[in-house]
């Protein structure tokens, strides 16, 4: 018998157009293809003369367990996801199920992931760059995780200013979420910090609404929805979310030329080397500094206690004075 084979395919947002060669060649290699009903629809011109499973919406497991047993009969099977497979995809429970069934790669099953666009990317590209500096993702869907774990993980986000994707924002029996979401960044963030909301990125019903954080819970948002939150800097110009990357710290934009005290290609005066010499020039207590910075104060004492390396230091001025 030959060995089987499971691919797990990410096929991006939905849209022909963006769905990678490799993504391609995955589904036509497969003797079988698998997955959630909505997703077999998208990529249904592709499936001729294919065994096809559909499942429903909370059949992942379902889903993972139906691979495995597909491959030990030595089939290549094709196990889709919109988006990314590896990001709130298949490729988790997949691989649950198979090492719980004490699957590993050397048993004869071979296990590939084809990597597609997330909805990061792909609703991303449809409102300008909102994702140029730090960003993260978060689903709000506490099917799966206690909304205590969830709510403290919106809090750390939004205060440590990053630029944020909710994934799973609602759905109709999961409409507080946003709501809650919405409330814990008022928090931290200004009522007017630019909102992204994309519905149906890339498919026949797209919806994209630029809103603010003050009336983000107001939007058309469902579970077609990716809603994406600026952080500090972001702006709205022209119709275009934008997340500046920082380079306005370091060079003046209109010239190029860098700013008093800074250096093409090294740190900016207030990166680590500069901040570490500030902080032990201060004269605040830890506690205070902990405080100033957001800090652990933990990690305050641990700083202070190990010396600033002067060679690092000398050859920093060295480089600055050349």
């Amino acid at each position: 018998m030959k060995k089987g084979k499971i691919l797990l395919v990410g096929f991006g947002p939905g849209s022909k157009e963006d769905m990678t060669y490799r993504a391609r060649q995955a589904i036509a290699s497969a003797d079988v293809v698998i997955g959630y009903s909505t997703y077999i629809k998208l990529v249904e011109d592709l499936l001729d003369g294919k065994e096809v499973v559909r499942k429903g919406m909370t059949e992942e497991i379902d889903r993972s367990v139906e691979a495995y047993e597909q491959a030990k009969l030595g089939k290549v099977v094709a196990l889709i996801s919109s988006g990314d497979i590896g990001i709130y995809g298949m490729a988790g429970p997949t691989y649950e199920v198979l090492f719980q069934a004490g699957w590993t790669p050397d048993s004869g099953i071979t296990v590939e992931i084809v990597a597609g666009a997330s909805a990061l990317n792909s609703c991303a590209s449809l409102v300008g760059a909102p994702l140029t500096h730090d960003f993260c993702a978060i689903s709000l869907s506490d099917l799966l995780t206690p909304w205590p774990v969830i709510a403290k993980r919106l809090n750390a986000v939004a205060a440590a200013d990053f630029v944020v994707a909710l994934y799973n924002p609602k759905s109709g029996r999961r409409t507080r979420q946003i709501v809650e979401a919405q409330r814990l960044f008022l928090h931290h963030r200004r009522p007017d910090t630019p909102v992204a909301v994309v519905k149906s990125a890339y498919r026949p019903k797209q919806r994209v609404e630029l809103t603010t954080l003050a009336q983000m819970s107001e939007c058309d948002i469902g579970m077609l929805s990716t809603v994406l939150i600026g952080n500090s800097n972001t702006f709205v110009r022209e119709g275009l979310m934008v997340t500046p990357r920082g380079y306005a710290n370091k060079y003046d934009v209109e010239s190029g030329a860098e700013k008093n005290g800074e250096r093409a290609g090294r740190s900016l005066s207030t990166g680590l080397s500069g901040w570490l010499e500030s902080l032990h020039a201060s004269d605040e207590s830890p506690q205070q500094l902990a405080v100033r910075y957001g800090l652990p104060v933990e990690y305050i004492v641990e700083v202070l206690a190990e010396p600033i390396d002067l060679d690092d230091q000398r050859e920093t001025a060295a480089d600055e004075n050349a």
